[in-house]
């Protein structure tokens, strides 16, 4: 059952931004889709080394056309029914999910909801949003994927963002990265996408 959840994991981390779903050669993926989380040691040409936040330091090979994209905050108004959204959450101790960032997603990305690999019981939702109603501690978003409803609690905690454009000088020392890579049989690790942290907002996924 742990392995099936862990496969579910790396399956939603490769489907939530369609931008990034080409291997970085710009065909079909060779490998194991794997999350990186970490800061930037350095960028030397197209090679990205990066110190994990698990504390060991992993080289990416970027592709040549790699995109680097960062952050921008918006708010719970600018999200209106019908909207598309892509939602990391966490289970509160009230039982609910409570949500740690939000942003929107093209049409062409698959509906779905399952285990994430941010956190022990995380989860990744990418579902249309239904509606927004006031709770005691924030709001409850109602979304809907697959004929399914479920609800989903933001409060001050919660990062409503939206990508922006970047360029491979954002990735500078000591800045927050996550990357979708790709590992090789061998172990070496590809990729075609950087979420970089700028202006003090770093990736929470």
């Amino acid at each position: 059952m742990r392995m099936k959840s862990f496969l579910v994991a790396l399956t939603m981390a490769a489907c939530v931004m369609p931008a990034f779903a080409q291997g970085p050669g710009g065909g079909a993926p060779q490998g194991t889709p794997t999350n990186i989380r970490g800061k930037v040691v350095k960028l030397d040409g197209k090679n990205l080394a990066v110190k994990t936040r698990e504390g060991q330091t992993v080289n990416i090979a970027l592709a040549a056309d790699a995109g680097v994209q960062s952050m921008k905050k918006t708010k719970l108004s600018d999200i209106k029914q019908g909207d598309y959204l892509s939602i990391l959450s966490m289970p509160g101790k009230d039982g609910k999910q409570h949500a740690l960032e939000i942003h929107g997603l093209p049409p062409r990305v698959p509906e779905l909801q399952g285990p994430f690999d941010y956190a022990p019981n995380s989860m990744m939702t990418n579902a249309h949003l239904q509606g927004v109603a006031k709770a005691k501690n924030g709001n409850v978003l109602t979304v809907t994927q697959k004929g399914q409803t479920s609800e989903v609690v933001v409060d001050s905690k919660t990062l409503i963002d939206t990508g922006v454009p970047g360029t491979t000088a954002d990735l500078k020392p000591g800045k927050a990265v996550f990357l979708r890579a790709v590992k090789a049989p061998d172990g070496s690790l590809t990729a075609n996408n950087v979420t970089v942290e700028k202006n003090g907002l770093k990736p929470v996924m």
